[in-house]
């Protein structure tokens, strides 16, 4: 079994199934974060977003930066699930989930690959709003 998980899909993100799979005896920690679609953006509804992706370059810019981050602190398993395609207010597009042996390694190094993975991997989303779409990066 390996102990890193990468998807990158157009199916519905199963946060349960990402949970069981990051769990292990020798975890003491285990942080997840589940990024969902908000209803807002700069005070205009939101009315989905869509989400693209070079899929064969972001699919190895995220083992890039699990690796990196196992490099980095001393945690387990890394779980990073991104969705493609169209997606509702409160769907979830991004789920990220760090095991480690004590709290702190699972708590920064999961920040560190949702920051990362904002700032390096090749999604784009776009927003739609009442008065029409906007492409942005997938940053916050």
């Amino acid at each position: 079994m390996t102990n890193t998980q990468i998807i990158l899909s157009a199916n519905t993100l199963d946060i349960q199934a990402c949970i069981n799979w990051i769990m292990s005896p020798e975890s003491g920690g285990i942080d997840v974060f589940i990024g969902t679609v908000r209803n807002a953006t700069k005070g205009k509804t939101v009315l989905k977003l869509d989400f693209e992706a070079y899929e064969p370059m972001a699919i190895s810019e995220m083992h890039k930066i699990a690796s990196q981050a196992f490099d980095k602190w001393p945690v387990q398993k890394i779980l990073i699930h991104h969705r493609t395609g169209e997606l509702q207010v409160g769907e979830v597009p991004v789920i990220i989930a760090v095991s480690a042996a004590h709290r702190d390694a699972a708590f920064d190094a999961c920040r560190y690959i949702i920051d990362t993975l904002k700032q390096t991997v090749p999604i784009w989303k776009k927003e739609a709003f009442e008065d029409g779409d906007v492409w942005v990066a997938a940053h916050p």
